[in-house]
């Protein structure tokens, strides 16, 4: 199936209450998906084409807030609208899922590939001191298993999760093991789990208010600080990422996604011709394995960020090694994807030959 597909047959199977959403390239194919097989008629998952983005971003505020598991999927232009609604979700600690299948930008840009959404999903492109939990496939297994994933961790921290795929992953055909079916929660099993849920008011216990405002400076300075705390307890607990030849590597390639499909044949090529190659492919966007680049710098001569932008994660690559590696960047972007090879060369020119 494709990647889009894999994300909504995903979605039912995790025992997701609610889905909401609004039709944009690459990513429409998750909310067709869900409307052909209408899960609202077996699990009772609601499916919604809500009247915008914006709209949809606030029904998952609505949705979360009562402690229900909700998502919602776009594509770039469309994410930039959810923007506040963002915020709004990580100001109140409210887990949802948000999926960006990215496509060139700015502007309108292209429906082809891309992935020049990393500063807006990783340094949070809405305003204020937040983070989203960003999750990055690198396979249509990936796009599935990171569904039920993105919720566990969206739950455990009370945080908005995201999965930055990009049109390749999402349109791209591969065979997909699905899990197996849960039940949604009971009303009931939420008032337990979750007792910051709007559940009604039980007679055991105070009113629930679900809010992301505080008019005094002294306690909204506390809640910052309280979320910088779990912020660094994400970083520390839930960092992912594979490591692919780095063993005896010099060089290193860092990518993501569709990128660092592309960057494993380019390792592949690489050793064949005696350079000992390597690939880092984050998995976790944030938190970002700085420790783990960290780990390899003593070994390496050098270091290339291949990645479908003019440049955007190579600066937390850089953050991480500091003066003690060579960090250069390769893109292409557009919608232009960029082959083995030209990742190979990339690496002998900015790297080995310079």
């Amino acid at each position: 199936m494709k990647g889009n597909e894999a994300i909504a047959e995903a979605a039912i199977r995790c025992g997701v209450d609610g889905y909401f959403g609004y039709p944009i390239t690459p990513q429409s194919e998750v909310m067709e998906t869900l409307m052909d097989n209408k899960p609202w008629e077996t699990t009772g998952m609601v499916v919604l084409q809500a009247e915008s983005e914006i709209a949809s971003i606030n029904m998952l505020y609505g949705g979360a807030g009562c402690g229900k598991k909700v998502m919602t999927s776009s594509s770039s232009p469309g994410i930039s609208l959810m923007q506040e609604g963002l915020t709004y979700l990580a100001g109140a600690e409210l887990p949802c899922l948000v999926v960006n299948v990215v496509r060139g930008g700015p502007g309108l840009g292209t429906i082809q590939p891309a992935q020049s959404d990393y500063f807006q999903a990783v340094k949070g492109g809405g305003h204020g001191d937040y983070k989203l939990i960003v999750l990055a496939p690198a396979s249509v297994q990936e796009m599935s298993d990171f569904v039920e994933l993105a919720f566990d961790l969206a739950f455990k921290y009370r945080n908005p999760a995201m999965i930055l795929s990009d049109g390749m992953i999402g349109q791209m055909m591969e065979k997909v093991e699905m899990k197996p079916f849960k039940p949604r929660w009971t009303n009931e099993e939420i008032a337990e789990m979750h007792p910051w849920a709007t559940t009604g008011k039980p007679a055991s216990r105070e009113r629930n208010i679900i809010t992301s405002v505080e008019l005094d400076p002294n306690a909204f300075e506390r809640f910052n600080l309280k979320l910088q705390a779990k912020y660094k307890t994400i970083q520390e607990n839930e960092v992912r990422c594979e490591m692919i030849n780095c063993d005896d590597a010099e060089y290193l390639f860092v990518a993501y996604g569709s990128s660092a499909r592309i960057c494993q044949k380019a390792v592949d090529l690489l050793r064949a011709k005696g350079i000992k190659a390597g690939l880092l492919r984050p998995i976790t966007l944030f938190p970002f394995p700085t420790k783990q680049i960290q780990s390899l710098a003593g070994n390496l001569k050098g270091i290339l960020s291949v990645e479908l932008s003019m440049g955007q994660m190579v600066e937390d690559v850089r953050l991480a090694v500091g003066q003690s590696v060579p960090v250069e960047h390769f893109g292409r972007v557009g919608g232009v994807i960029h082959s083995p090879e030209e990742v190979v060369e990339a690496l002998e020119k900015k790297i080995i030959g310079g």
